[in-house]
């Protein structure tokens, strides 16, 4: 009688212990699981910006969570962070395409955020085979303003076959030619301008080109207020460049 009555306690107190035990381990595999959420996810010119920097910049891994975002400016890596809200410390590696020279970059994981960007059409080693985005409308500029500080350039230049014949470029830059047709043909669209495409030898990268002309009707959507977030040299560059067109057109009009 004595050792029923204690065998039948030990099996109430165990049958209790693994009742907390299994309660435990569902909170605690809960909230291992639960995603993390750094980034805010809405539209605005800021965001557009960022999207446009990753698109050029940034690289997605494969784990479905985290981003490595790089550039040889610090102030690039400043302007990411802060259009997106994050607070990750960023740090320098050596460069893979010079020896010596050190860049700056900035690692995070955000699984809804990674989902987020897969929607709109980015994926891991998207160099060579990213295609159409899906970007609003209202803040296509801010992407491509983004997407030109992250891998375009703009030069200038005196045309000596002409007296007083300045020239200059905007080209924006992807190693996908599917990409490149895609941004010629929004901007085609939106301002009716064609640029030309051609494909450099050094990296087989694809250059999309506007010359002053089409640059003109361009430059001022994407730096369409002086509050727009940017890379500062590359706009000091351009605004160098008007200020020599107006300047060329005042004395063309006196003349």
């Amino acid at each position: 009688m004595g050792n029923g009555t204690g065998k039948g306690k030990i099996w109430v107190k165990i049958s209790k212990i693994n009742k907390a035990v299994h309660k435990y381990s569902f909170n605690t595999s809960f909230k291992i699981m639960k995603p993390q959420n750094k980034v805010k996810i809405k539209w605005s010119p800021e965001f557009a910006y960022a999207i446009g920097l990753l698109t050029t910049d940034g690289n997605l891994s494969p784990d479905g969570r985290h981003f490595d975002f790089t550039s040889q400016d610090m102030e690039q890596l400043i302007n990411f962070s802060r259009c997106l809200g994050i607070n990750n410390r960023i740090t320098s590696k050596k460069s893979g395409l010079t020896k010596n020279k050190k860049v700056t970059r900035l690692q995070f994981g955000d699984v809804i955020f990674y989902k987020f960007l897969l929607g709109i059409g980015l994926t891991p080693n998207k160099s060579k085979t990213i295609g159409d985005l899906n970007i609003p409308n209202k803040y296509f500029f801010d992407f491509l303003r983004g997407h030109f500080d992250g891998d375009g350039t703009f030069y200038s230049y005196w045309d000596p076959r002409w007296k007083s014949s300045f020239m200059f470029y905007t080209v924006f830059i992807s190693a996908s030619k599917k990409h490149i047709d895609w941004l010629r043909d929004k901007l085609f669209l939106k301002l009716k301008i064609r640029g030309h495409i051609s494909k450099a030898i050094k990296n087989s990268a694809y250059q999309l080109k506007y010359a002053k002309k089409e640059s003109l009707k361009l430059l001022p959507k994407m730096y369409y207020d002086n509050r727009v977030v940017c890379l500062s040299r590359k706009r000091f560059k351009i605004e160098k460049a008007l200020k020599i067109q107006r300047a060329l057109t005042i004395i063309g009009k006196q003349l």
